[in-house]
């Protein structure tokens, strides 16, 4: 067995990982700070993020099916 994949993905989860929680930590810190948000605000923000996930959501679905058209691939899905 090679040693880099073991090497590289045990990498690169140690940094995924130590990003993802010094992000949850700022976000925490943030939140804790302000206090003085509404529901109202909170809920609008929400919103505009789910909207635009799934449009981008939509556009990469859409980009997905026009390459698999334009590379002839077969995307039958029976066994």
């Amino acid at each position: 067995m090679e040693w880099f994949p073991i090497v590289f993905f045990t990498f690169k989860a140690l940094v995924l990982g130590t990003g993802m929680f010094f992000a949850i930590k700022w976000h925490y810190d943030q939140g804790k700070k302000e206090k003085g948000m509404d529901r109202r605000t909170l809920l609008i923000g929400v919103a505009k993020v789910v909207i635009i996930f799934m449009v981008l959501l939509a556009v990469l679905g859409y980009l997905t099916l026009l390459l698999v058209r334009k590379l002839g691939l077969d995307w039958n899905f029976s066994g």
